[in-house]
């Protein structure tokens, strides 16, 4: 597993080698608005499986998915009402994470629902990192399920160590609390920030 010194931001050069890893189908943790996170091409059922393992997570709950704009996950805002749209809409970029309906997602991202949970970051770092490789990514709190979340390059290089391809330079955003959770539909909050 191969990582460079700390920085705020990471380079050019660790991003392209991120997204030469997670084109490669591998695995790289990466530093979000207030956690590390572990993330992966989505449509790679193979990579999503490897997160899974890694997280000891039950594939039926479902995973994350963060981007950098609105137009990297558009296809997945199709079963929302203008409503409902305008309601997502107005919260991103940042810490909401929406739950949507969905019917043409892998079960390996939607678990045992018919809906996908979806982020648009405004976290620097994670915009750079979803432009470089030009889509959403699977986001996932770094950590065994059941374990409090890492907050350090450090931290997640001594739980995880060699399981992991990569882990991208870069600072936390800040937040003390993770992204809050709505449903799209009711608008009902699953998770409070």
């Amino acid at each position: 597993m191969k990582s460079s010194s700390p920085s705020s931001l990471p380079s050019s050069t660790d991003l392209q080698s991120a997204v030469r890893v997670l084109r490669a189908g591998g695995v790289i943790a990466y530093a979000t608005e207030g956690v590390w996170g572990l993330g992966c091409d989505p449509f790679s059922e193979r990579a999503v499986r490897r997160v899974l393992d890694l997280k000891q997570r039950n594939e039926a709950k479902g995973l994350i998915m963060i981007a950098a704009t609105v137009g990297q996950v558009e296809s997945w805002l199709a079963g929302l009402d203008a409503v409902q749209r305008n309601a997502v809409l107005a919260t991103w970029p940042g810490p909401y994470t929406w739950i949507v309906p969905v019917t043409d997602a892998p079960s390996w991202l939607s678990g045992e629902h018919r809906s996908l949970a979806i982020r648009v970051s405004a976290h620097a770092g994670v915009q750079q990192l979803c432009n470089a490789w030009d889509g959403p990514l699977v986001s996932t709190s770094a950590n065994r399920s059941g374990q409090p979340a890492l907050m350090s390059a450090a931290a997640v290089q001594a739980e995880f160590g060699d399981e992991l391809d990569f882990i991208l330079p870069g600072a936390l955003g800040g937040d003390a609390r993770p992204s809050e959770i709505r449903d799209a539909v009711s608008g009902v909050v699953l998770r409070a920030r």
